[in-house]
């Protein structure tokens, strides 16, 4: 098992980021305060900051023919959980800044990807490999 992260970030406030991590994506609640409030992210800690003056939007690198964020976070999922996910987030009309989809398909490092914001503008990338031993390949 690989030792778990931790990611202090900026939100908006703590009631759309306890909706948007805890009841959407389904992270466990950690400790909180009225300033922040912990999240077990798939097996890693988030720790997110009300502090609005910290939040702006990301600039973005072209990947693909794709704007991706260039300041973004996420997990990388089981290849079922991914896709499970990316079906639930188009069920409750997540706006998409990347609609999920397959890149480097049939080739070495075959991955599906998403990216979308978390209330307070916060980039969210989610992958997974087809065959997890590819997540470093060349």
């Amino acid at each position: 098992m690989n030792t778990p992260f931790h990611l202090a970030f900026p939100v908006k406030d703590i009631e759309s980021t306890r909706a948007f991590f805890g009841d959407l994506l389904g992270c466990e609640i950690g400790r909180s305060t009225d300033k922040w409030i912990d999240f077990n992210f798939f097996g890693h800690q988030l720790s997110a900051h009300v502090k609005p003056e910290e939040l702006a939007q990301a600039q973005t690198n072209a990947v693909d023919g794709k704007n991706v964020p260039v300041r973004h976070f996420g997990a990388v999922l089981e290849w079922n959980q991914w896709h499970e996910l990316a079906d639930k987030l188009k069920a409750e009309g997540i706006d998409f800044v990347i609609e999920p989809y397959i890149r480097f398909e049939g080739e070495v490092g075959e991955q599906a990807t998403m990216f979308f914001l978390d209330p307070s503008g916060n980039a969210l990338e989610f992958k997974s490999f087809k065959d997890p031993s590819q997540i470093f390949a060349k």
